[in-house]
C-alpha cells in the first residue's frame, strides 16, 4: 500500500533483519494482531484488497519480503522459506507484537509454516492459503501454470490465480524487478520442505484452498491437513491459486475462523464447499 492509497492510516516501518538488512513492513488499525504473508516476489500491495477487508478491530501487519518492493536484499545466495520467517520475527519485535494471527498465502504460507513451527509462542492462530509442504509431497502444477508463471505477463499470471482478473485483481500481482531476487525467491520456494516438521504445529490452523489451483493442485493441501494436528481443511470449489486475495469466499471464511475464541477455533463448516 505504498503512498497509502487507503488512507493515512496504512503507516510505513522499517525492521531490521539479523544480518542488518532493512524490511519494510506497513501497519494499520488497533486490536488483535495480524499478520499477513505475500506469496513469491510479490510486494505488499498484493494485500490492498484483503488488507482493508480484515482491518476492523484488527491491527494488520503487512510487509515486503527481503529483496522484493522497498525492502533490501542482502545475501540473496541465502534465501530459505525459514530464513524469510526469522524476518517476520524481527518486524513482530520492531512492531512490539508478541503474538500474532498469521495468514499465508502460496509462498507466503510455506513461510508461515515455518513461523508456527519455529516461533510457535508467536503464533496465535494459522491460515494457509493455496499452499504445500514442498514440491516434493505433492503433484506437481500444470504445465499450462507453468508457461502462465514463466510468461511475466500479468495478465497471463492472472488467468491462473482467477477465471476472470478485472485490473484490480491484476494490479495485486506486483511482482518484484530484481532479477536475482526473483531468481532465489523461486529456489527458495522449490526447496522448501516441511513435511517432517509439520506434527510440530501447535497453532489452530485452517488450511484454505482452491479447488481448480493448477499453480499449487488441492492435494497439496491434503498433506497439509493430514500432516497438522487439529487442522481442518476448506476447499472452495470453482476457486483457483488466488483464492483469499479477491477478498471473495476465501476471505469470509479465514476471518470467521479468526474471530471464534480459541477454544474453538476450527470452523464447523464441512471440508468442501
Amino acid at each position: 500500500m505504498t503512498d497509502n492509497p487507503y488512507g493515512p492510516e496504512w503507516v510505513r516501518h522499517d525492521a531490521t533483519a539479523a544480518d542488518g538488512i532493512r524490511l519494510a513492513y506497513w501497519t494499520a488499525g488497533q486490536g488483535a494482531p495480524l499478520v499477513l504473508i505475500a506469496g513469491q516476489a510479490v510486494d505488499h500491495r498484493s494485500w490492498q484488497i484483503v488488507g482493508p477487508g480484515l482491518l476492523r478491530d484488527r491491527q494488520i501487519v503487512i510487509f515486503d519480503h527481503r529483496g522484493i518492493g522497498d525492502s533490501e536484499l542482502g545475501e540473496a545466495e541465502r534465501f530459505t522459506t525459514r530464513l524469510f520467517a526469522d524476518d517476520v520475527v524481527h518486524i513482530l519485535d520492531d512492531a512490539g507484537i508478541e503474538r500474532a494471527d498469521v495468514v499465508g498465502h502460496s509462498m507466503g504460507g510455506r513461510v508461515a509454516q515455518w513461523l508456527a513451527i519455529v516461533h510457535p509462542e508467536r503464533v496465535r492462530k494459522l491460515v494457509l492459503v493455496s499452499t504445500s509442504a514442498g514440491d516434493a509431497h505433492g503433484p506437481r502444477r500444470s504445465d499450462e501454470a507453468d508457461r502462465a508463471i514463466r510468461s511475466r505477463d500479468r495478465k497471463e499470471v492472472a488467468s491462473v490465480f482467477w477465471d476472470e482478473a478485472q485490473d484490480d485483481l491484476v494490479r495485486l500481482l506486483a511482482v518484484g524487478r530484481d532479477r536475482t531476487a526473483l531468481a532465489r525467491h523461486h529456489r527458495a520456494s522449490r526447496a522448501h520442505d516441511t513435511l517432517d516438521d509439520l506434527p510440530r504445529i501447535t497453532a489452530p490452523t485452517l488450511v484454505l484452498h482452491g479447488e481448480l489451483d493448477a499453480l499449487t493442485p488441492v492435494e497439496n493441501a491434503r498433506v497439509l491437513d493430514t500432516r497438522i494436528p487439529g487442522a481442518r481443511l476448506t476447499v472452495i470449489k470453482g476457486a483457483k491459486h488466488g483464492v483469499l486475495l479477491d477478498g471473495g469466499i476465501g476471505m469470509q471464511i479465514a476471518d470467521r475462523f479468526l474471530r471464534r475464541p480459541l477454544r474453538s477455533a476450527l470452523p464447523e463448516a464441512p471440508a468442501d464447499r
